[in-house]
């Protein structure tokens, strides 16, 4: 068996980005992943770790978790069942029935399907796979810097890193792996959307709170609840997390751009991110002095993610009317 699945993606300088910033830009381009987004790295790495001899996993997701998951399953010959919440879109079933996955519908946010998952793990024996809280997944999620480190090359280093955040397995990550690789001053610019923005609500009340609903239409972003671990590296004084809000028309208007500048359609919740550059909040921060000039590249975290498509597209421009 192959000894990871996940790939190591391109990391490319984005002139476009760079023209409107005035500093260099690089994309890392989570979306060439085999599963679509950057989640096979935490996910791969965690099935391989714990359901090598399982029965089957069983994992709760709106989308990119499931996907992972089923990929992973299927390359290392296991059943899968991903169950997901009744707001997820037909093509996300259709993609992890392609990749053999049993689905099932329960709920209609990602919590309601999470309990139906915990459920099956423990009346069926089946390995549960959590989609952004485990240790293992963090350290999967890690290799995106240590591979960006390898391709800036020795002696350059990110002026800052530009994520965005749903459950912050994927921040979790890239702190691990900025410690991994000796870059803890590097900002961290963690981006939600209005509506799904659990860890920027947890940072204002000073403790970790849940939503009453997901309101965002960027679904995977949708975790009622941020994990614990991200929100204890938000309180840590040798860390800078920069934790800010976009609005679902301007994650939507950034997929857009994207779409038209860099050819590459990404979802919402990966619009968030790249509403940064996009909508002058970059900038925004740096004039108000709450991100320092930046002395290197900025680094995109282009999470990808596969719930989106052009119909799919068409529908949200629609709702949103952007």
């Amino acid at each position: 068996m192959a000894e990871h699945f996940h790939v190591n993606t391109p990391l490319l300088e984005c002139m476009r980005m760079s023209k409107r910033l005035g500093i260099p830009v690089y994309l890392k381009m989570e979306n060439s992943q085999p599963s679509g987004s950057f989640k096979i790295r935490g996910i791969g790495h965690l099935c391989q770790q714990l359901a090598r001899q399982s029965k089957g996993v069983v994992c709760a997701s709106g989308g990119n978790a499931g996907v992972a998951a089923a990929y992973a399953a299927r390359k290392m010959g296991v059943p899968s069942t991903i169950v997901i919440p009744s707001s997820s879109p037909q093509l996300v079933v259709q993609r992890l029935q392609d990749e053999g996955a049993t689905v099932k519908i329960a709920g209609k946010v990602w919590d309601d399907a999470n309990a139906e998952a915990l459920r099956l793990a423990e009346t069926e024996g089946l390995t549960y796979v959590p989609p952004f809280d485990h240790p293992l997944l963090w350290q999967g999620h890690s290799s995106v810097i240590t591979e960006v480190a390898a391709s800036l090359g020795p002696g350059v280093k990110p002026g800052a890193v530009l994520v965005a955040v749903g459950g912050g397995g994927l921040l979790c990550g890239i702190i691990q792996g900025l410690k991994n690789v000796g870059w803890m001053d590097v900002p961290v610019v963690a981006m939600e959307t209005v509506g799904a923005d659990c860890f920027n609500a947890a940072l204002k009340a000073g403790k970790l709170v849940t939503l009453d609903d997901i309101t965002s239409e960027a679904k995977c972003l949708g975790a009622k609840t941020a994990c614990k671990q991200a929100f204890e590296y938000s309180q840590s004084s040798e860390l800078n997390i920069i934790s800010e809000l976009v609005t679902d028309q301007q994650a939507l208007q950034a997929v857009q751009t994207f779409l038209d500048e860099e050819r590459v359609l990404v979802e919402m919740a990966c619009g968030a991110a790249l509403a940064a550059v996009y909508s002058g909040l970059i900038g925004r921060l740096q004039d108000e002095g709450r991100l320092p000039t930046l002395s290197g590249p900025l680094v995109v975290i282009v999470c990808g993610g596969g719930s989106i498509n052009l119909e799919e597209l068409s529908s949200l421009k629609h709702k949103l009317h952007v």
